[in-house]
């Protein structure tokens, strides 16, 4: 398994944190994408995809769905 780091621009921390959205303008009801977030940036990652509507779920990255997009 490959080395899972944050996804936040820059950051090379390890992921802790899972974020799963979809954009409704683009994507199926039932379609996840992810982002993946050190416990620093959990937060604004998620507000990011909040604000827009497009936030569905957060879980810890060790329940990672390989069948997700990242």
């Amino acid at each position: 398994m490959t080395e899972m780091i944050c996804s936040a621009k820059g950051c090379t921390q390890p992921a802790a944190w899972q974020h799963l959205w979809n954009n409704p303008k683009l994507h199926t009801p039932d379609r996840r994408k992810i982002w993946l977030a050190c416990a620093d940036h959990r937060e604004s990652l998620g507000s990011f995809l909040s604000a827009r509507g497009f936030l569905k779920e957060t879980q810890p990255v060790d329940e990672l769905d390989t069948a997700v997009e990242r």
